[in-house]
Parts: structure tokens; sequence; C-alpha cells
């Protein structure tokens, strides 16, 4: 699904693969880059992917970031990945949310000025990562609620206290994460 983020005249795409082989990472990103052309276009391990939503708020603060000239990085695609990890450090961001060779469930995030753009930049990444794609793997599972509270290091007590307000426990964690990945934005 492509959508279109109004006030940055960009289109979002966020897509999940599985069984991703990528042998030489290097060379992975040299040949995205050539076939991106002027797209934005990021990768995440999606094992502590919190959904679709996650990917979003990440990309309208980037978005925002640059348009308020306070982005920390001087790469949209990179500023992403800052968000979405809520990392100041591009070095922890790609240690905790970025892929590796061994990374076999990748989350794309695709920012293009058309949704044509963005379907052919889709349809690119899809063949370079000799995966299936798989939307399932960047939806908030159950299975991912320890890893990501480990990663944005939130404990029991401010779950629990979130989720008497919330009410269902991933709802009260995806609140937490945006939450904290809007600190990010205010400690700059």
């Amino acid at each position: 699904m492509i959508e279109k983020l109004e006030g940055f005249d960009q289109n979002l795409v966020v897509a999940g693969f599985k069984n991703v082989k990528i042998v030489d990472i290097d060379k992975f990103f040299g040949m995205v880059k050539e076939k991106a052309s002027n797209a934005c276009v990021q990768f995440f391990d999606a094992t502590l992917i919190a959904g679709r939503d996650h990917l979003r708020f990440a990309a309208l603060n980037s978005l925002n970031a640059f348009k308020n000239r306070f982005n920390i990085s001087n790469s949209l695609a990179m500023e992403t990945l800052l968000y979405a990890s809520a990392q100041h450090q591009i070095k922890d961001a790609l240690k905790l949310l970025g892929i590796k060779p061994k990374s076999s469930r990748v989350a794309v995030l695709i920012l293009a000025e058309t949704q044509n753009q963005a379907s052919s930049v889709l349809k690119s990444v899809s063949k370079l990562l000799q995966g299936e794609q798989d939307n399932s793997v960047v939806e908030f599972s159950n299975e991912k609620v320890d890893g990501l509270k480990r990663l944005f290091q939130i404990s029991e007590l401010e779950l629990e206290a979130k989720t008497e307000r919330k009410g269902a426990q991933k709802e009260a964690l995806l609140d937490l994460i945006i939450e904290h990945m809007a600190l990010l934005a205010t400690e700059r």
C-alpha cells in the first residue's frame, strides 16, 4: 500500500520480506542505491519493528527534522533509522535495527515523490532481496514484545502503567515506543 504523506509531498511504502538472503551487504546497498534513483530507501531488521505505524512515525519525524533543519544525519534514509530506533548515534541505530548478512526478515521503508516511483523502487528492491514479500513480518506480533521492550528500555512498571490507561498491552507498548521516538526530536 502506498500512502501519500500530506504536507511533505512524499509517498510512503512499508513492506516486509521473509527468507531474505543477502551475502554481501556492501554490494547489496550499492545495487539498491543504483536502482532507487532519488527515492529514500531504508531497511530494518523486521523482528524489532512494532508494525507499520512504527515506521510511518519514523518517516514523518525524519521528514519533519529535515524540513526544520534539526536532522542529525545528511541522509533521510539514515534519519528514519535513527528515529525508528530512538537513537542519537548512527552506529547504535545500525547495530540495533539495521540489517545484517544473517537478517532473514526485513522491513523496507520507501519514500518517493510519486506513487509510480515508489512502486518501481519496491519492485527493484524486491528482486534484490531475493526473498518473498510478506508484510506480516512487519506486523506487531506477541513474539516481538520482549525484544521491543529491551530495545526501547521500557520497564514492566512503565508498561503496566500505560496498559491500565490504554487497555491492551501491545497497543500500550506501541504508544510507549512512539513516545520514545518523539522524545528523540525534543532532545536535539
